[in-house]
């Protein structure tokens, strides 16, 4: 009879060990054989839930947090857009989803205010109201210059309450304020902090450069874009527009676009389509300005050129004058609007952007070295 290879028997042997070994673990000590676990007592003991400890009445600042949110969330949609694109192979159309964020209820009406870039590019948006409502919404009409876009919705009988509107002038930094938005999809967040600076500038997304926002350190992310900025008292002071962030989350940094420049830029959207900026009828370049000014080692704006049977024609402002040899003489350079000072296009076009077409602005220019003050009664711009 043919015997086994000697490592045959002893891997055998082995095996019988192991599980002589893996048997007497488990006879006497179970728990052993329970990886990444303590071993237990097996001492167990009577328990019951402990006692909750009241806690007493909410603190007086929460309390009123509380009731903000409650009062305002009903005022906050949470909006979704879509977008139609090409299949290249078969060129049929498709709908996908193309973002989301947020806005609020301007009026009785059914109309809805949110940033531009929220919809911006989407061929279709659907509104979200607090109580679980979808509406389909169309789009009544946007101001590139101010990241601001109206919806509307048709709302029924089942009218939701607009957000109370407050004024952006009078704030001050240091005051608190409260974020109502959807950040990343989830919708009615509630953040809070404090108005961190005011008169911001920032790029815009074509080129374009935003004015007057107010900055805050409510934390803003991806989705808040659209929704309200509210006082301690509930009232809106801003639309939330953008956050500065390297990662793309909050980092304490965000802008709202003040509530003062909401209230004169969204009814001319709803009753014309668009936004009319008011204008003297001046032609100034900011890249040609700040090089002349830097030349004549000054500050302000350069008229370059007056349009005839413009506003400024009629109040006397006076444009350069281009010899022979191709040079610029700068004969008005304006300094100041309504004694606010002047240092740069964007800034001069801020200020005007302040007032409505009509109004009668103070305008403060350098004529011959001289300073002289001119009214001038704003006419339409382009």
């Amino acid at each position: 009879m043919p015997t086994l290879p000697r490592f045959i028997w002893i891997s055998f042997i082995i095996v019988l060990l192991v599980l002589f070994f893996h048997s007497f673990l488990y006879h006497y000590f179970p728990d052993a054989l329970q990886p990444g676990y303590f071993s237990a007592d097996n001492k167990h003991q009577s328990a019951e839930p402990r006692v909750v400890q009241a806690r007493g009445n909410l603190a007086e600042d929460e309390k009123s947090t509380i009731e903000l949110f409650e009062n305002s969330r009903a005022s906050v949609v949470f909006i979704t857009t879509r977008q139609r694109v090409m299949d290249a192979w078969t060129r049929n159309i498709f709908s996908v989803p193309s973002g989301t964020g947020s806005g609020f209820i301007w009026d009785d009406h059914g109309h809805i205010i949110t940033n531009l870039h929220v919809i911006k590019g989407a061929s279709e948006a659907t509104v979200r109201l607090a109580d679980g409502r979808d509406y389909k919404a169309s789009l009544v009409g946007a101001s590139p210059a101010h990241d601001i876009a109206v919806l509307r919705i048709g709302i029924g009988f089942q009218r939701s309450t607009p957000v109370p509107l407050g004024t952006s002038h009078d704030l001050k930094v240091g005051q608190k304020v409260f974020a109502i938005g959807n950040p990343f999809g989830l919708d009615w967040t509630l953040t809070t902090g404090i108005v961190s600076a005011l008169d911001r500038s920032l790029p815009g997304g074509d080129g374009r450069t935003i004015d007057n926002l107010i900055q805050t350190d409510a934390a803003i992310n991806p989705g808040n874009s659209g929704g309200p900025l509210l006082d301690s008292a509930g009232r809106l002071i801003g639309i939330n527009t953008a956050i500065y962030s390297p990662s793309g989350a909050s980092a304490g940094i965000g802008f709202a676009v003040p509530v003062d420049t909401v209230n004169r830029v969204v009814p001319q959207i709803i009753s014309r389509g668009k936004y009319i900026r008011p204008a003297m009828g001046i032609t100034v370049d900011s890249k040609l300005n700040d090089r002349l000014t830097q030349h004549l080692k000054l500050t302000g704006v350069i008229i370059l050129n007056i349009s005839p049977g413009s506003a400024a024609e009629t109040a006397g402002l006076q444009g350069a004058t281009i010899t022979p040899e191709g040079n610029i003489i700068a004969n008005d350079i304006i300094v100041a609007v309504e004694d606010k000072p002047i240092d740069s296009v964007d800034k001069l076009l801020s200020r005007i952007d302040n007032y409505k077409v009509g109004d009668t602005i103070k305008i403060t220019v350098l004529r011959k070295n001289e300073t002289i003050e001119v009214p001038v009664t704003l006419q339409p711009g382009e």
